[in-house]
């Protein structure tokens, strides 16, 4: 299949995913084209039936803010047309189903009356946040419905997208995914990059995430401060984002600065993320779990909050740890708990991989998506 696949480029988990997605398909075989302003930041070069196709936003001092979604579409109608696509697939539903649907328009009535489908993918926050915004919820729903295929990462995602937006078409479950080949502990890096970090055999945690709000940074910075109390233990801040100051500044306040590093954004993180023991995801709200997924298939166990789709990732007391949002101290506890414990840090992190490589990994997902492509062409058809 031709697939042009069209996400946000930057640091986040629709990106992430979809670039992920779209390099696995381009090793079975699949066309992929990449539509976006910039190219992903998980494309790692000239890999094969990769392309990358930049849209340009033209500036007119008539347009207080750039018309992106107008250009989106009509460079999506381009590429169609140009590479004889089959599908587009858009992560994200503001505004890149919006152009899809616009897209799918103007080639149907051009010249060569092109059919080209389109499946969106529902993340979280376009739903969450962006869609409940009244000025954007009308449209949100439209193109959710006017979509030919609809999927979600969770099923918490999926109930909630049904009940606030009262979507009429169908929409399927299909999990975020993992490489397991990708994600993994290695234990010569395992010990020498840990000695970098650790190099007086302290305990390593890690967070990672874009920093906004709702991952509630500072939760982070409480708890690793309750478990260094406890335990010699650094803690490693992957990633950037509007909280980070008021991160740096607690981790000042509490004295505990000089073992909280900020590594900032990272384009491999499974190698810093493997030498972890364990991950902390204190957030607010994840409509599935990214990070907890990838620092499972590398032997770290998560200890997170129970908000939104993480329970269809971590298994309570077996594959991680679950806790109410803003209890501190009972998420300080679990951790504690396991980095006093050899035997059960080591029993749990073998229990998270097995969990991850049995029902996140890629060559399984994928499956489901090129299935679901096939579904959607029969039905254009």
């Amino acid at each position: 299949m031709k697939i042009g696949i069209t996400c946000y480029p930057t640091y986040g988990g629709s990106g992430v995913v979809a670039t992920e997605l779209g390099l696995e398909l381009a090793q079975r075989g699949h066309e992929i084209h990449f539509i976006s302003y910039a190219q992903p930041i998980r494309l790692r070069g000239e890999e094969p039936n990769i392309h990358f196709h930049e849209v340009e936003v033209s500036r007119y001092p008539l347009f207080d803010y750039p018309p992106y979604d107008l250009a989106l579409a009509t460079r999506m109608a381009e590429v169609a047309q140009l590479y004889d696509l089959d599908l587009l697939h858009v992560h994200y539903a503001i505004p890149h189903s919006v152009s899809a649907m616009l897209a799918r328009q103007m080639l149907a009535a051009g010249p060569r009356k092109q059919r080209l489908p389109f499946v969106t993918t529902l993340h979280g926050t376009d739903i969450t946040l962006v869609g409940l915004d009244r000025s954007y919820l009308p449209i949100t729903r439209y193109s959710i419905e006017q979509s030919d295929g609809v999927t979600a990462i969770s099923n918490y995602l999926k109930d909630r997208t049904q009940r606030v937006f009262d979507v009429r078409n169908s929409i399927e479950v299909i999990y975020n995914s993992v490489n397991c080949d990708v994600y993994r502990r290695d234990p010569a890096t395992f010990a020498k990059v840990r000695a970098e970090y650790a190099p007086n055999g302290e305990r390593v945690l890690v967070h990672l995430s874009n920093f906004r709000p709702v991952k509630r940074l500072t939760d982070v910075i409480e708890i690793f401060d309750r478990v260094h109390k406890k335990i010699p233990s650094k803690l490693l801040l992957i990633g950037d984002g509007p909280d980070r100051s008021v991160a740096e500044w607690l981790a000042v306040q509490k004295g505990i600065h000089g073992d909280v590093l900020f590594l900032g954004k990272q384009d491999q993180i499974e190698e810093k993320l493997s030498i972890a023991d364990v991950m902390l995801i204190p957030s607010e709200l994840e409509s599935f779990g990214l990070a907890a997924l990838e620092a499972m298939a590398c032997e770290v166990v998560p200890i997170s909050t129970r908000a939104g789709g993480v329970p269809e990732v971590i298994e309570h007391g077996k594959s991680g740890y679950l806790a109410d949002v803003g209890d501190v101290d009972t998420m300080a506890r679990y951790a504690i708990d396991l980095l006093s414990n050899d035997d059960l840090l080591r029993e749990m992190g073998k229990q998270a991989r097995a969990a991850a490589k049995e029902r996140f990994c890629s060559t399984k997902i994928v499956k489901q998506y090129e299935d679901f492509y096939r579904r959607v062409l029969e039905r254009s058809a």
